[in-house]
């Protein structure tokens, strides 16, 4: 399957530098930011600096390094926000939306990080 990624998209820009950002954390190949419309008290976004549409895109077509780098800055930023359960923390709920019926809003990949409250359950029948 072909992706089309659109280099106008927010998160794009983010990483130009053209938009400003609340960052956690960078890396070579991901950057993790605070949301600006958090739904928690911790509310954090990790990107691929990569031009990926969703996860099943990344996963498909990112070098190991890459795949790597994202998956160990998704821990690393649980760890520096002190949610890791099996460390004292109270857990996180960590979503990726894709497509239009995942209600992706932007087509790039990006990771939410949700945590500081309880935060009920993710999905009610319907």
């Amino acid at each position: 399957m072909a992706y089309t990624y659109d280099p106008q998209n927010v998160f794009a820009k983010i990483l130009r530098g053209e938009i400003p950002n609340n960052t956690v954390l960078e890396t070579e190949h991901s950057l993790a930011f605070r949301d600006i419309a958090p739904q928690a008290p911790d509310h954090v976004l990790v990107i691929p600096r990569g031009a990926y549409v969703c996860y099943d895109h990344f996963a498909l077509e990112a070098s190991e390094a890459e795949i790597v780098d994202f998956t160990r800055t998704i821990g690393e930023v649980c760890r520096m926000l002190g949610l890791q359960p099996g460390e004292g923390g109270n857990g996180f709920r960590m979503i990726s939306n894709a497509g239009l019926d995942g209600v992706q809003e932007v087509p790039h990949l990006h990771v939410h990080i949700l945590a500081g409250r309880p935060l009920g359950r993710m999905l009610q029948k319907g």
